[in-house]
């Protein structure tokens, strides 16, 4: 076997002569079968002429028989885990001689893990305040709030606007519009273009302004862009927000007072903080795994993560109502851009996978079919129709694949040195 560069390897395969004839005897009875040659019953051409006239198809049928037959051998031989399909070059099949062919592919690299069970990484659990928990029932009440119309006045902060609302200017393609837009104004969630335009007018009024988006917007249509704003204000209510109380409490759900409300709310402030706290210390273990390794990765690899990624940034500006046909992409550019965390995330993927191997964190069965279960819960789908239509389409193994991952990463953090 050659190494000829980072994952690719080569190896150059000889078949015995012997082998070679035997195979070529039994192609040529397989063409006999249904060669036609004039003059002769079907069937019944001489195996010469069956040489002679059907050489390529002879030809062909020992090369897909012997070919990978011999390349499997020697791959099992050398222990190699191969990456995507072999490319076959210098394919030498002359009669009387030995059937030698080269084969150039990926593999998967070993690799020798270094410690991983003691990465220091910076965490603590969080702490949840009673203003915590007061800012969350706030937010409760306000979900809860009845609104209600008013009799028509100037707008003032603390009002909600019921706007007509249509871009004239500063949008591709077709015009942003929404007959009934309620804007909260002078919230903290209302951009200020809104506000101040809109503050002392009354139900009836119309104006033109402007309005500056910020570059990371959720919508991409609207990210980045000042869009000129024609609005028209239809109407004028006002909030209502639910007495603080153990009447509340019980409204929304399985509490007999106040206080058992406040203390779910606090669990809740906390399970989230906790969740995401340990999500960024599990990434930073990651970074540290990948950056304690270094190893070749498979460029086939390299080029799945690369479409993945974009895949899912297509997929992104599609759910934003973005045609991806409607931009011009540079490919090659946009390639280029996700190579370097492609592979940062192609040799985490492997060494989380390495680990898994060694520590036993694999999905069981059980696993996977307590997530079939709740899956097909969430889309009140028949169990079984939801397994056969994952186990068709491949979610079955990436269902298992992502149970590991997560089985690995949270035995990592439990073996981790948590620092302050």
């Amino acid at each position: 076997m050659a190494l000829v560069e980072g994952c690719r390897h080569a190896l150059d395969i000889s078949i015995p002569v012997d082998e070679v004839e035997s195979e070529t005897s039994r192609a040529v009875a397989e063409v006999q079968k249904k060669a036609r040659i004039k003059g002769f019953r079907p069937g019944k051409v001489p195996a010469s002429l069956v040489q002679s006239h059907f050489a390529h198809d002879v030809r062909q049928k020992v090369l897909e028989s012997l070919v990978p037959k011999h390349l499997q051998k020697q791959v099992e031989a050398e222990n190699l885990n191969i990456v995507g399909q072999p490319n076959i070059t210098d394919v030498h099949f002359h009669a009387g001689e030995p059937l030698t062919f080269k084969a150039e592919f990926e593999v998967i690299p070993p690799i020798e893990l270094q410690e991983y069970k003691d990465i220091e990484v910076p965490y603590h659990d969080p702490d949840v305040t009673d203003e915590d928990v007061d800012k969350r029932l706030a937010e409760i009440r306000d979900q809860k709030a009845q609104h209600v119309n008013i009799d028509p006045r100037p707008l003032a902060d603390g009002d909600l606007a019921v706007v007509s609302l249509e871009s004239v200017s500063g949008v591709e393609g077709e015009s942003v519009k929404s007959e009934e837009m309620v804007l909260d104004i002078g919230g903290a969630d209302t951009f200020a273009a809104f506000t101040e335009n809109l503050r002392g007018l009354s139900p009836g009024d119309e104006k033109e302004f402007e309005v500056a988006y910020p570059e990371d917007f959720g919508s991409a249509k609207l990210a980045g862009k000042t869009i000129l704003f024609h609005a028209t204000v239809k109407g004028l209510r006002r909030k209502e927000l639910p007495e603080l109380n153990d009447e509340f409490a019980q409204d929304l759900g399985d509490f007999r007072n106040l206080e058992e409300l406040r203390d779910a709310v606090r669990k809740a402030i906390f399970a989230q903080r906790q969740h995401e706290a340990q999500l960024e210390a599990k990434n930073r273990i990651v970074e540290k795994l990948v950056e304690a390794h270094d190893f070749p990765i498979p460029e086939l690899f390299i080029e799945r993560q690369i479409r993945s990624r974009i895949e899912s940034n297509l997929q992104a500006l599609a759910g934003q109502g973005v045609d991806p046909r409607s931009i011009k992409i540079d490919w090659e550019k946009a390639k280029h851009s996700q190579r370097a965390q492609a592979i940062e995330e192609v040799k985490a993927s492997l060494l989380l996978g390495r680990i898994a191997e060694r520590e036993a964190t694999g999905a069981t069965r059980a696993e996977v079919d307590r997530e079939v279960e709740k899956l097909a819960r969430q889309q009140r789908e028949p169990l079984a129709a939801v397994q056969m239509r994952l186990e068709k389409d491949g979610s079955m193994n990436r269902i298992a694949s992502h149970i590991q991952t997560e089985k690995t990463l949270n035995f990592l953090f439990e073996h981790a040195r948590k620092t302050a």
